[in-house]
C-alpha cells in the first residue's frame, strides 16, 4: 500500500467551490502510479488504464488544504492488475473511493500482454504483506 499527500489547488475547484469530480481521477491516478512504480519500478509506466470507478462520499474544498490518497493492489488476472484507492480529508473522512484495472503493454506492439512470472511474484508478495499488515484502508 502506498500513500500520497496532495495539496488541493484553486484550479481543482468548480463553480460550487468544491473539488471537481474529474479532478478526483487525477488524485487516484497519482496514488496508483506511486503504488505501481513502488511495486514494479519504472516498468510500471508501461501499464495503461483499462477501467476506473469512483464513489464520491464527502466534498473536498480548498479549505481542506490537502488530501491523503491511499492505493493498494487488490488482485490480478492473466493480463491485468486491480487496485483500490481511497481519498481522505485531513480529519480522516473518506471523500472518495475507487478502483482501477491496469493492463501491461507490450512496448513493441502497443498491445496488452500477459503478466510475467516475475510481476506475478511481486504482486503476490505485496498482497501477502498487505494481508499480514491488515491493510484494508
Amino acid at each position: 500500500m502506498k500513500q500520497v499527500s496532495i495539496r488541493v489547488r484553486w484550479a481543482d475547484m468548480d463553480a460550487y467551490q468544491h473539488v471537481n469530480n474529474a479532478v478526483y481521477l487525477n488524485y487516484l491516478e497519482e496514488a496508483r502510479d506511486t503504488a505501481m512504480v513502488g511495486l514494479f519500478g519504472p516498468e510500471a509506466l508501461d501499464f495503461v488504464l483499462a477501467h476506473v470507478d469512483i464513489d464520491f462520499r464527502s466534498e473536498v474544498t480548498q479549505d481542506d488544504g490537502e488530501v491523503t490518497v491511499l492505493s493498494r493492489v487488490v488482485g490480478y488476472g492473466r493480463s491485468s492488475v486491480r487496485s483500490r484507492e481511497v481519498v481522505r480529508k485531513p480529519d480522516g473522512t473518506v471523500a472518495a473511493e475507487g478502483g482501477a484495472v491496469v493492463v501491461p503493454r507490450d512496448t513493441a506492439t502497443g498491445r496488452s500482454r500477459q503478466l510475467t512470472a516475475a510481476e506475478i511474484a511481486l504482486i503476490d508478495a505485496e498482497l501477502t504483506a498487505d494481508q499480514t499488515a491488515g491493510h484494508d484502508f
